[in-house]
């Protein structure tokens, strides 16, 4: 019974079990490891598969056993000895000039030919293992393979080249593996690094050059029938990485190192060009970054520019450069600059609007008209006497929402329920000064640190949430409606023009069956904020058609323009220019404070702490 030899290790093994328990303890358990090259950390079937291939002439550690085979030296015939018999075989090598005609790329059937050897007498306790300097190898089949040899000069400096190889093989191995896939050009093979790959194609090529010399021996009668013929017979090599034909192995293998050197070498400049690339990516998107960050840098500088925060100086300033301006132009003599100087320090001291911009009795004035013309209106409501006060030279371009509160304060000075108030209606200055104390008794902090808790010497704009902080401090009861988006077709508001009408018509006496057209109400204006701007609702419209019209106050107009109002002859001029209907507002977002009465001591305290959370009633 032939028992069973390992293939890695070449260990006689006694059953089939036994070779199985050795393999998995002693092979695959373990980190798989080539005995014969510095290969490891592959499965057993590729171990199994480099073994075969790559160093099938290696010698088993098996001493047990062994097959001679010689050459004679005067014969074609090879010779076939077996340990355990006497008997021998001959075979005639005829047939071995068909090697000559076998293609270089295909190395096992130029390094070899299998001949079936009858005769031949072999033990069954015997290994199949050969050693690399007979020409004959066992196959699985119990057939063994002829493989024609050079003669013993040629074998010495092939094995002299062979150490020459597996000594620059060891240092090129001691360099950094680079991960990667390659494939063998040979064979199917699949290596995880260049180098082993390299290792393993140069086996290839010191096969083909053992096999260049059998094949000069194998094909003599065909070079002396070329010879004859006038011709030359040359085997020549392919390159498997260009189209270069080398006339020997020897010089291919040299070719084939320089291809993979330059690869390796080429892989070290890419990494180079690679960290140079990535560092001019890097300074680029440094570059845009700090461009962004100073076009940022702008935007945000034109932003407080446009609020009045750059630090230019606030009303006082921008009167006295204006009046300045005036004198230059020689619209102004010095003498009247300073004089409006003196009384603008004296107002400002004081505290008290001047006055200058005011215009008074236009309630009145709108609630006559009506009442003699308005044909095509089915019903007016207009809010309480109210003063108009436009912008000056000290606010022009930024003061609208202070003139809009002066206009709410002018009409809750007239009402008795808030005689609370101050009497007198504040200049500018002022009203920055009683917003500062609002957000000092903590209303609205999140807008204080917006305008970083300063307003006084600015040119800065303020909206909704500071109309709002300064009334909670008067502990009047204010309201903010935030209209967000747009209710209608064309980016329109319906439903602030319905808002608006609710509250005027909200508080009229329903006793009457027939209520009057007009009617003046006892109510203060609405503010009206949008972005960039403000203005008072101090009425609405309701035509014929059922089409609502705001009426409103812009701080916008000067004051001759307002006291055409007054006058019955050109009223109705101003009151087209007042009037606004439904497509006439088309800004994205509304918001309106409306004054609801006045606040109790715990509401005020209650509104106060919860303006750190200060959101408006949005609609819808």
């Amino acid at each position: 019974m032939t028992m069973p030899v390992c293939d890695i290790c070449c260990e006689e093994l006694p059953s089939e079990a036994e070779m199985r328990t050795h393999l998995f303890l002693s092979h695959m358990e373990n980190v798989m490891a080539c005995p014969f090259c510095s290969l490891s950390g592959i499965s057993y079937n590729e171990l199994s598969f480099h073994i075969n291939t790559a160093h099938i002439d290696k010698d088993c550690q098996d001493t047990k056993t062994t097959e001679v085979v010689s050459r004679q030296k005067n014969s074609n015939d090879w010779t076939v000895q077996s340990p355990n018999s006497t008997k021998t075989s001959n075979v005639n090598v005829k047939n071995m000039d068909k090697v000559s005609q076998a293609s270089p790329q295909s190395p096992s059937q130029v390094n070899e030919m299998a001949f079936p050897i009858t005769g031949t007498c072999l033990s069954q306790g015997t290994s199949t293992s050969l050693k690399s300097s007979p020409p004959a190898a066992a196959t699985a089949s119990g057939a063994i393979k002829l493989i024609r040899t050079t003669p013993t000069s040629s074998n010495n400096a092939s094995r002299e080249r062979e150490d020459g190889c597996r000594k620059s093989k060891q240092k090129r191995l001691a360099s950094p593996i680079k991960e990667g896939c390659f494939s063998c050009p040979m064979c199917s093979l699949v290596c995880k690094d260049c180098f082993i790959l390299q290792e393993h194609v140069e086996l290839h090529l010191q096969h083909q050059d053992a096999a260049e010399g059998a094949s000069s021996e194998a094909v003599t009668s065909t070079e002396a029938s070329s010879t004859s013929n006038g011709r030359s017979a040359v085997m020549h090599y392919e390159c498997p990485m260009c189209s270069l034909s080398c006339s020997s192995s020897s010089s291919l293998q040299e070719h084939v190192e320089l291809h993979l050197e330059y690869g390796s070498a080429s892989a070290t400049g890419h990494s180079s060009e690679d960290l140079t690339l990535a560092r001019k990516l890097q300074e680029e998107e440094e570059q845009k970054w700090r461009e962004a960050e100073t076009r940022r840098e702008a935007e945000d500088f034109k932003k407080l520019q446009q609020f009045g925060l750059d630090n230019s100086g606030g009303y006082r300033k921008q009167m006295e450069r204006n009046m300045e301006r005036a004198v230059s132009r020689g619209q102004m003599v010095p003498a009247e600059f300073h004089r409006k100087k003196a009384e603008m320090l004296e107002s400002l001291a004081s505290g008290v609007d001047d006055g200058r911009s005011k215009t008074s009795g236009l309630m009145e004035a709108l609630c006559r008209y009506y009442q003699k013309d308005a044909s095509d209106c089915a019903h007016v409501w207009l809010c309480a006497e109210t003063d108009h006060y436009s912008s000056s030279e000290g606010d022009k371009g930024w003061g609208c929402g202070y003139r809009n509160f002066q206009m709410l304060l002018s009409s809750l000075h007239r009402m008795e329920q808030y005689n609370l108030l101050h009497v007198s209606v504040p200049s500018i200055p002022r009203v920055q000064a009683l917003i500062e104390e609002a957000w000092g008794q903590g209303t609205d902090p999140q807008g204080a640190s917006h305008f970083n808790h300063r307003l006084q010497g600015t040119r800065a704009w303020i909206g909704a949430t500071e109309i709002y902080a300064v009334l909670t401090s008067f502990s009047v009861k204010a309201r903010i409606v935030d209209f967000h988006k747009p209710t209608g077709p064309g980016d329109a508001h319906p439903r602030l023009f319905e808002w608006v009408k609710q509250y005027f018509s909200h508080s009229v006496s329903r006793v009457a069956r027939l209520p009057p057209k007009v009617e003046q109400t006892t109510l203060p204006p609405v503010y009206l904020q949008h972005q960039g701007h403000s203005r008072s609702i101090v009425g609405v419209e309701q035509k014929v058609n059922g089409n609502l019209c705001l009426l409103l106050f812009d701080p916008g107009c000067a004051p001759r323009e307002m006291r055409r109002v007054l006058s019955q002859d050109t009223a109705a001029t101003m009151v087209r220019r007042m009037r606004k209907f439904s497509g006439g507002l088309k800004h994205r977002q509304y918001q309106v404070v409306a004054v609801e009465g006045l606040l109790t001591p715990e509401e005020k305290q209650s509104r106060i702490l919860n303006s750190r959370t200060l959101c408006a009633e949005k609609i819808p």
